[in-house]
Formats: structure tokens, sequence, C-alpha cells
């Protein structure tokens, strides 16, 4: 669960990068998604990155069942008001809310681009799509939901990753606490940027 999830935040900073890029550049952001189409690296990527999103969701639920079972019907016992502590108690809602709009996020980026060229048809132009679904309030919304939702989940995990991986003690949980809202913040800030820039700044 740790090591698939700390993956998946590297993932998730080549990604936010990736999209950072059609703010700068349309034409740079069509030459990355070129780069990265149907080519044999480019699907190794794929692979490894899907094996990696499944593997960390059979171990939530694995988990979330198994924790369930060691309470029993009790659950806790003293509400605790800090958010982190909130989001450690709703990591799987959070996961679930994450996972629904990236099944939506491929259904509108990765169906439409890579899998088309795999079945050998002509990709969609990622900078096309961007332009095209940032421009929708609906989809904007649904995307920052979706932020706020990873960015209570990172704040959580990815200390708790570290710390289930060895970086347990006084010294350093409180800096992996800090750490993990730095990085948590700088991934949806970044993704966020994107649906704002073309929203309010690129048809104005």
């Amino acid at each position: 669960m740790s090591i698939t999830g700390l993956f998946l935040v590297l993932f998730l900073l080549f990604h936010m990068s990736m999209n950072l890029v059609a703010v700068i550049s349309l034409e740079g952001y069509d030459m990355v998604c070129e780069f990265l189409g149907a080519n044999w690296y480019a699907l190794v990527g794929t692979a490894v990155l899907a094996a990696g999103a499944v593997l960390h969701i059979v171990f939530a639920i694995l988990l979330t069942w198994q924790n369930m079972r060691a309470r029993g019907p009790v659950g806790y016992q003293a509400p605790n008001k800090t958010e982190t502590e909130w989001a450690a108690k709703n990591m799987f809602v959070l996961g679930i809310i994450v996972l629904g709009f990236i099944c939506l996020h491929l259904c509108n980026f990765w169906a439409k681009m890579q899998l088309v060229e795999i079945m050998g048809a002509e990709p969609a132009q990622g900078s096309a799509l961007i332009v095209s679904l940032f421009s929708k309030p609906l989809y904007v919304v649904l995307y920052l939901i979706w932020l706020t939702a990873l960015w209570f989940h990172l704040t959580h995990g990815f200390w708790s990753a570290l710390q289930t991986i060895g970086w347990n003690n006084n010294l350093w949980i409180p800096r992996l606490k800090a750490i993990a809202c730095v990085v948590a913040t700088v991934i949806a800030c970044g993704f966020a940027a994107v649906p704002i820039y073309f929203f309010f700044f690129y048809n104005a």
C-alpha cells in the first residue's frame, strides 16, 4: 500500500508538470502528448502505472475491510478535529472520490488519445481537449472538487506511507506531516492552475 502510493505520488508530480506545459505553450503540450503516445516506452509506462494503481486500490479495499473487522461495530470513540486526523478516518471515501474522477479523466483524455492511437486511429489533439473541457464550468468544478479530495488524501497518505516503510519516530513524524502538506499543496495547486487558467484567462 505504501510503496504503490508513493509511486503514484511520483506519477502525479510528473503529470502535473506535463499539464503545466499547456499553460506555457499549447504547442509544447502537444509535443509532449505526441512523445507519450502509443510508443513502446509510453505503453510500458502506462502498463506499470495501471498495475500500480490497481494494486493500490486492491490493498486499500483489503486494509479497509481488515480495519473494519478489527474495530467491530464500535468504530472511533473520540471525534478528532484536525484535518489530518479527519483525512485518516476518511481515506477510503476520499479514495473513491479520487478514483471516480480518474475514470472520468481517462474517458475524456486517455481514451481519446493513447487508446485511439493504439487502435490505429488518429488521436485527438491534447491542446484542443484541454481548451474544450476547461471551458465548461461543470467540468472545472468537478476537477477542483477532485483536487480537494486528492489534497486531503495526500496529506495523510504521504507521511503515513513513509512512516510505514520505516520513518517512524518522534523526530521525523512532525517533519513528514509538514512535508506531506507541502507535497499535497504543490500537486493540488499545480493541477488546479490549468483549469483555472483556461477557464478564466485563456478566452478572456
